[in-house]
């Protein structure tokens, strides 16, 4: 079968990419290079890869740079953003202004990210068919849409990303920094999530959905990943006491 001309020029174009100290093995070494060469080739501030399970796991694959790490870890520490959404819908969510009515949508994501200095962000849902692993997000500092050419170059960037991983995943080669592995850890920490959700609706006697925006209510105020938090919940290291 004939590779397109958008993916072939997608792979050359990463291959080229120069790798750097802290670049993962394997896969996704390969997609934290697909990450920085789309950076570039969309004239955007950075871009962001999570991968995302059927019961709602989720996890950052790869990331342009630590700061756009930080921005994509962020909607899931709140628990909103266009990533989640583009993924659950299975469409590009393409938001070229976050200050409205964005911040309507998102109103913890918008205000959050363009603290970060990020204007506008383009969510393509990793999908082929039923297959749906995620998406790919592309940060820009300055509001606007994505020029049409652009538009479809940022496609062409996220179908040879989703192309890689389903290729990785036939193959049976994926290790536990892969796309496997990155999911398998997903879960394993959503289950933690989970629990230290329980542990905290014990701790406060409040409900499920409550002790869940108090978790993730600390680990915004203090600028850690929600994984992180639940686990000291889980280890009681950290204990939620009761307003009262």
């Amino acid at each position: 079968m004939t590779v397109p001309a958008s993916r072939r020029a997608v792979s050359s174009v990463v291959a080229d990419e120069p790798g750097q100290d802290g670049d993962k093995p394997d896969l996704a070494g390969w997609m934290q290079r697909l990450c920085r060469a789309a950076t570039r080739e969309l004239s955007a501030s950075g871009v962001g890869m999570s991968v995302i399970s059927a019961e709602g796991a989720f996890s950052v694959l790869a990331c342009s740079s630590p700061a756009s790490e930080t921005i994509e870890q962020l909607q899931f520490t709140l628990g909103e953003g266009p990533c989640l959404d583009a993924h659950a819908f299975g469409r590009p969510v393409l938001t070229p202004d976050l200050s409205y009515p964005a911040r309507t949508r998102w109103p913890g994501y918008a205000p959050a990210a363009m603290d970060l200095g990020v204007r506008a962000v383009f969510a393509f849902p990793l999908q082929v068919g039923a297959a749906r692993l995620g998406a790919l997000d592309v940060f820009r500092e300055q509001a606007g849409p994505l020029p049409p050419a652009t538009l479809q170059r940022a496609l062409a960037f996220t179908e040879a990303a989703m192309k890689a991983l389903l290729a990785a995943q036939q193959r049976s080669q994926l290790i536990s920094r892969s796309a496997l592995g990155v999911l398998e850890t997903a879960i394993e920490d959503s289950f933690l999530v989970y629990q230290a959700q329980g542990m905290v609706q014990v701790q406060l006697g409040v409900s499920l959905a409550e002790a869940m925006v108090r978790l993730r209510a600390h680990a915004y105020a203090e600028d850690r990943p929600l994984n992180d938090v639940a686990a000291d919940v889980v280890a009681r290291r950290i204990v939620f006491e009761s307003d009262g």
